[in-house]
């Protein structure tokens, strides 16, 4: 299957559910390159953007494993290689 190139976009709203999601991005790290956390204070949320290089059913299995989690949301883009 063809690779493609992309980001995840996840918000935390709860973070009773954060063990989970590490657990959840620990099972895919390998097709994460590289993660960035932010805190926004004012809005009661965490952001973390995830760049990923894997197959569409990889990234996929990703993004929906964690949009499952409640307090959680994800939304992947991808392109082609």
């Amino acid at each position: 299957m063809e690779k493609r190139i992309g980001a995840i976009l996840i918000l935390v709203k709860e973070k009773e559910h954060i063990q989970l999601l590490n657990e959840i991005l620990s099972r895919h790290g390998s097709v994460i390159i590289g993660r960035q956390g932010i805190h926004v204070r004012e809005k009661g949320l965490s952001v973390i953007s995830i760049v990923v290089e894997g197959t569409t059913d990889e990234i996929s299995s990703l993004s929906g494993q964690v949009g499952k989690i409640n307090g959680i949301s994800s939304k992947a883009i991808l392109a082609k290689i």
